[in-house]
C-alpha cells in the first residue's frame, strides 16, 4: 500500500474507485487498521473514491514521538487530503476515528460535506481507566489487553458464530504497536468535545451499538441530539457495528451519503 509523507509524519493509505466520483474518507479505531472497512469496500466503490488510512501509531502509519491530541489526528487527515490534492469529501469514522470525525467537523467544514460517526462518544471513559490500560500495554503490549478489548468490540453471540472476523481483529490489535497504541489512548483520555460538538453545521449521521459497553447508545444519543439536525441510528451490534452488523451498517451508510 502506498505511503504519504506529510509535514509532519508518514502516513500508510488506501485509494480505490473511480476518478472523479465523490471521495469518502473513512478513518479505523483504536487498535485497528484501514482494513476494518474491507468488507464495506466492494460496495462503497460503486458509489465513491474511497481514501482509507491508517492512523498514526497503527497499522502502517508512523509513531511521532512526544503527545498528541484529536487536533493532531485531525490535522494528518487535512495532510492527506491535500497530498493527494482532495478539495473535499465526506467523511466516516468509528470510534477514535469518529472523534477525529467531529473534530474535523468543527475546524474544517469547508472540507467536508457529509460526518458519519460511529460508536463513538464526545468524551470517552475517565482519566483513571486510560491510564490503567497505557500503563498496562507499555508494560506487557496489546496482547496483554487483547482479550477484555475484544468482549467490548462483539457480542459473544457474535464471537461464536464469526471466529474468522474475531480472530482477524484480534491479530490486527496484537500487532499494534505499544508505543502508539498508548499514545493513541493518550489522545482519547485528554479529549473532551461535548460543548463543541453543538457548532456542527454539516449533515450527520450517528451510528451506534445497541450493546456496546465502550460508548453506549446513550453516547452516541447525546452526540446525535447536540448535533444541530444530526440523525441517529442503532444497529443490534456491539462496538464495532461495521463488522457485526455489516449489511445494515453498510446499507445506511449509503443511503445517508447519497
Amino acid at each position: 500500500m502506498p505511503l504519504l509523507k506529510t509535514p509532519r509524519l508518514t502516513l500508510n493509505y488506501r485509494l480505490d474507485g473511480a476518478d472523479g466520483a465523490p471521495v469518502l474518507v473513512l478513518s479505523n479505531s483504536l487498535g485497528t487498521d484501514l482494513d476494518m472497512w474491507a468488507v464495506q469496500m466492494p460496495e462503497l466503490v460503486r458509489h465513491f473514491r474511497v481514501l482509507r488510512y491508517d492512523t498514526r501509531g497503527h497499522g502502517g502509519s508512523a509513531i511521532v514521538p512526544g503527545p498528541f491530541g484529536v487536533a493532531e489526528l485531525g490535522r494528518d487527515v487535512l495532510d492527506l487530503m491535500d497530498g493527494l490534492d482532495i478539495a473535499r469529501a465526506h467523511f466516516c469514522g468509528l470510534s477514535m476515528g469518529g472523534m477525529t470525525g467531529m473534530w474535523l467537523g468543527l475546524n474544517a467544514p469547508g472540507r467536508f460535506d457529509r460526518l458519519v460517526l460511529c460508536n463513538t462518544a464526545a468524551k470517552i471513559g475517565t482519566a483513571e481507566q486510560w491510564d490503567l490500560r497505557i500503563a498496562r500495554v507499555e508494560l506487557a503490549g496489546t496482547v496483554s489487553v487483547a482479550e477484555a478489548v475484544l468482549e467490548r468490540w462483539f457480542t459473544p453471540e457474535f464471537m461464536a458464530a464469526r471466529p474468522d472476523v474475531v480472530g482477524a481483529a484480534r491479530a490486527t490489535l496484537e500487532s499494534t504497536s505499544a508505543a502508539g497504541y498508548a499514545a493513541s489512548c493518550a489522545a482519547v483520555r485528554d479529549m473532551d468535545q461535548r460543548a463543541a460538538i453543538a457548532d456542527i453545521r454539516l449533515p450527520t449521521l450517528v451510528i451506534a451499538g445497541t450493546h456496546d459497553l465502550a460508548t453506549p447508545p446513550a453516547a452516541g444519543r447525546e452526540v446525535a441530539r447536540n448535533i444541530p439536525g444530526a440523525r441517529y441510528l442503532e444497529l443490534d451490534a456491539a462496538h464495532l457495528s461495521n463488522l457485526e452488523q455489516a449489511e445494515q451498517f453498510t446499507a445506511a451508510l449509503l443511503e445517508f451519503l447519497r
